[in-house]
């Protein structure tokens, strides 16, 4: 497998990666860093395990012409939509085929997205969206700090009324990268929102452990409840001294990006790394919550700020991590669950932003789980996304181009 590169033919788009899109890495490890060892060596032994690939993919392109895209979806209203996110704060449409030329939603005015992390992130519909016309967004607003808000469609099915926001929360961020940016519905409706560490190194504030805070953990939210969102009665820290009842799960860096395997359930969830190694980690559909994925503890499957005598039983450790010789910013994809490619089917698609590599994951036959490179490319991940069919899209961020991932049958 190669080491990472990418040709990156604008020099402005090159510095932000030399920063590293979705990551804030720095170049250098303090000694103290260096110095401290795991307890358990063994930890690696459960890392998937690289194969050759099971299967062929290739990438046709559907439509170019977008600024800096961040994300893409449907609207599972039955229309055939695409809905594709622009960084500096609109999201366009295409419909059966075609790019839209009035943008669906345009929050450009109230979005700041000239730090390489902020912007407009994500959009996600209502399960219901067909008969409430409701959907919900995660930016920076114009201090830098994390909106969630609700809009409304307008008189046209393509175009949103702007003048419906509603604020469900607003998250200070002591930094501009690691804002995460993510957000899913999951199959028990709720609404998960994905918050990265706050930024700097290291984290050097100690947000992903501490569970007084926002920053650094997976959320889980109620946006039928009461005004201006519920709190589900099964989350995991309801009532818990210490513990902000909205958290889902905690101990991420930055979950850029996130997704529920539309068969089994199950939560996918990329977490973009420090010094040496991403990793992903999955959530069975009938997890209660409360896992602790273990940053800044640990970096992967590796000691970061290990204290001394730490039970690192208390920690869910991922199912994969690669390191830097690899890539430097893993973007998560989606499991393929669309009926056009069975050769692909259950796949777990996967890249990293720095390499354009897509790689695929899944358990065998024994339940095991195993990886490989589906495909080189020169394209700057910065999302998939899928449509109501279940078929897989890929971003580039450099060149504002949309690919479908389709797969080779043989």
């Amino acid at each position: 497998m190669k080491r990472f590169r990418k040709n990156i033919k604008n020099p402005i788009v090159s510095c932000l990666a030399l920063f590293i899109l979705f990551t804030g890495l720095f170049c250098s490890k303090p000694k103290a860093q260096e110095d401290k060892k795991i307890s358990k060596p063994s930890l690696q032994d459960k890392n998937a395990r690289m194969v050759k690939p099971w299967g062929k993919i290739k990438l046709d392109l559907v439509a170019s012409g977008f600024q800096l895209p961040t994300y893409l979806t449907h609207a599972g209203d039955g229309s055939g939509r695409i809905f594709v996110v622009e960084k500096p704060g609109q999201i366009k449409i295409i419909k059966e085929g075609e790019v839209l030329s009035n943008p669906f939603l345009d929050i450009a005015s109230q979005v700041r997205s000239r730090e390489s992390e902020r912007g407009l992130l994500s959009v996600a519909f209502h399960p219901n969206y067909r008969e409430n016309g409701r959907f919900f967004v995660n930016y920076s607003n114009l201090e830098g700090n994390t909106v969630i808000a609700e809009y409304m469609i307008g008189d046209h099915p393509d175009q949103a009324n702007t003048k419906s926001e509603r604020i469900f929360l607003t998250i200070k961020q002591p930094a501009s990268n690691h804002n995460g940016g993510g957000l899913e519905f999951g199959p028990d409706g709720y609404l998960y929102i994905g918050m990265g560490d706050g930024g700097a190194a290291a984290d050097p504030w100690g947000n992903a452990q501490n569970t007084e805070t926002f920053l650094g953990k997976m959320l889980r939210i109620d946006v039928d409840g009461d005004d201006p969102y519920g709190i589900p009665e099964v989350n995991p820290f309801i009532g818990m001294e210490g513990y902000r009842p909205e958290i889902w799960a905690y101990g991420l860096r930055n979950p850029w990006r996130y997704s529920f395997d539309a068969e089994t359930g199950d939560l996918y969830i990329a977490d973009v790394g420090q010094y040496k190694w991403e990793e992903i980690h999955v959530q069975p559909a009938k997890s209660p919550g409360g896992e602790n994925y273990g940053w800044d503890i640990l970096e992967g499957f590796n000691a970061f700020e290990l204290p001394e005598g730490y039970d690192l039983d208390q920690l869910t450790m991922p199912v994969l991590e690669y390191d830097h010789d690899l890539g430097c910013s893993i973007t998560g994809g989606y499991v393929y669950r669309g009926k056009k490619y069975p050769s692909s089917t259950g796949t777990y698609f996967f890249s990293d932003f720095c390499a354009g590599t897509i790689w695929g994951l899944k358990k065998n036959s024994k339940g095991e789980w195993e990886w490989a490179e589906f495909l080189d490319t020169q394209l700057a991940v910065s999302s998939f996304g899928v449509d109501e069919e279940g078929e897989i899209y890929v971003l580039d961020y450099n060149e504002g181009t949309v690919y479908q991932l389709r797969g080779v049958e043989e």
